[in-house]
């Protein structure tokens, strides 16, 4: 199985950084925008539509506000994809540093999948450090 990773700091406080993030249903406003085009959320799914066309069924699978975790995995892609789960977790930024740090992790397969998640995940950790710290 593959993993692709990012870290990346953002201005906005890990409460705030949360609040947005934990917002499963509104990714294109508050996360991603510009990357995520739309979003629309029915129960535990958001069904999202990518800046490049791709549209992908994603399930919530965990929200833990206490250590500000959320996980969901892609239930439905053109991309192939046999498993997929992303963990993100927001974290305070450190030394007493202002802001916070995402961590975001993706588990995929078939291994061959993770060049395009990572070039997805590449493009998606700069709109939600632009959207997470305007």
């Amino acid at each position: 199985m593959a993993s692709v990773h990012k870290e990346f700091p953002v201005s906005a406080t890990p409460a705030t950084a949360w609040d947005a993030m934990r917002d499963f249903g509104a990714v294109h406003e508050r996360v991603a925008a510009g990357f995520v085009v739309s979003s629309v959320l029915d129960g535990d799914v958001r069904t999202v539509r990518f800046v490049n066309g791709v549209i992908a069924r994603e399930e919530l699978i965990s929200a833990d506000d206490e250590r500000r975790r959320l996980v969901y995995s892609v239930i439905d892609s053109p991309m192939g994809l046999t498993h997929h789960q992303a963990t993100v977790v927001i974290e305070a930024a450190g030394d007493g540093a202002p802001g916070s740090r995402v961590v975001w992790t993706t588990d995929v397969l078939p291994d061959d999948a993770a060049a395009r998640i990572e070039e997805m995940m590449t493009a998606g950790a700069m709109a939600i450090a632009k959207t997470l710290s305007d």
